[in-house]
């Protein structure tokens, strides 16, 4: 059986029906070895030994990325601070990213290191 989740408003003798928007986690941990955003807005990466994050510029605008283990972060297009192709950061370390014009900055961090 489909089930579909409209809300029906009226407004004078017209009703109109507007689907209901799904809710989404925009918190996350990952452990897993490769992840794409999604949208999330705060990423918490543990549990795995080393993890490769790649911001997303069509769902994603603005993110902070703290680990707990060794994380390796690229942009799915074009280069991070219009510089980097990745930036590492370790243990403990957290990033916080904005989107801007297709361009992924750094806004603010506590322990990045690159390589």
């Amino acid at each position: 059986m489909l089930k579909t989740h409209l809300n029906k408003k009226r407004i004078d003798d017209k009703h109109y029906f507007e689907p209901e928007l799904k809710k989404i986690d925009l918190k996350r941990i990952v452990r897993v070895k490769n992840y794409t955003t999604r949208g999330e807005s705060l990423i918490l990466v543990k549990d795995v030994d080393e993890c490769r994050i790649i911001l997303d510029n069509d769902t994603t605008e603005h993110i902070i990325v703290k680990t707990l283990n060794k994380v390796y972060i690229n942009s799915s297009r074009n280069k991070i601070d219009e510089t980097y192709d990745e930036i590492f950061i370790d243990r403990g370390a957290c990033v916080e990213f904005y989107l801007l014009e297709d361009n992924w900055y750094i806004v603010s961090s506590d322990g990045l290191k690159l390589e």
